[in-house]
């Protein structure tokens, strides 16, 4: 074993700016194959610490080696996500990952009884999970449930929304900016601010940007690995 890995044995914590479409698994793939066919490291524990959805962007927390036993409570920390919601229509998963399925009037929405409902997901709530999600029932992921066709009630979670504001409002198309506690789902907010304000919505678009203390201004590239590893490497 080499100095190099040897550093990377005894624990490496980072952030990767996750791509669109990629999976958080994906993102551990890569930085195994880099260190695989780069460094010849054939077996290094390697995990993230908080999934992000495919079609979510930003800050996935990534732990290496000694590090991976920390995962747990660096996913335990607070989220800060940027969300686009479109009113008007709703889809299965509550995002763009499966097509419409009804549409909605949305024209009776205005920026005063927005704010309204905002309200309403403040501070501590209950949300139900998407059927569409890594959420466990009965040991068994809901996703497996729903590709099957199959219903299965989903229990509440008891949530934290400690920040929800408006940065954009154009209908059908809104902008929020949301910190939140462990467990959020952001789709269930588009699906239940859609209900409230007695239409449908969905997530257009998601980013994370904070998770814990990890910023996304601080998070690599994917395609910056090589030169990452390489920095530490020479230390």
């Amino acid at each position: 074993m080499n100095i190099f890995e040897e550093k990377l044995q005894e624990g490496l914590i980072f952030s990767v700016d996750k791509p669109y479409k990629w999976t958080s698994s994906d993102v551990i793939r890569k930085v195994r194959s880099v260190l695989r066919y780069r460094y010849n490291i054939k077996k290094i524990k390697a995990g993230h610490a908080g999934t992000l959805d495919p079609l979510a962007t930003g800050v996935l927390v990534v732990c290496i080696g000694k590090a991976t036993k920390r995962a747990e409570e660096i996913q335990a920390g607070e989220k800060e996500y940027v969300a686009d919601i479109r009113f008007g229509a709703t889809t299965p998963c509550f995002d763009l990952e499966k097509p419409v399925d009804a549409i909605f009037p949305y024209s009776h929405i205005t920026s005063e009884n927005f704010e309204i409902a905002l309200k309403k997901f403040t501070g501590t709530i209950e949300q139900i999970p998407p059927l569409f999600s890594a959420k466990m029932i009965n040991g068994t992921r809901a996703y497996e449930f729903a590709r099957k066709g199959e219903n299965v009630e989903i229990k509440s979670s008891t949530v934290n929304i400690k920040e929800i504001e408006t940065v954009k409002f154009d209908l059908p198309d809104t902008v929020l900016r949301i910190v939140c506690s462990k467990g959020t789902y952001i789709r269930s907010i588009a699906r239940d601010l859609g209900f409230e304000l007695q239409s449908g919505a969905h997530l257009t678009n998601l980013r994370r940007i904070r998770s814990g203390n990890f910023l996304l201004t601080h998070s690599l590239d994917i395609n910056n690995l090589e030169i990452f590893f390489k920095n530490i490497e020479t230390k």
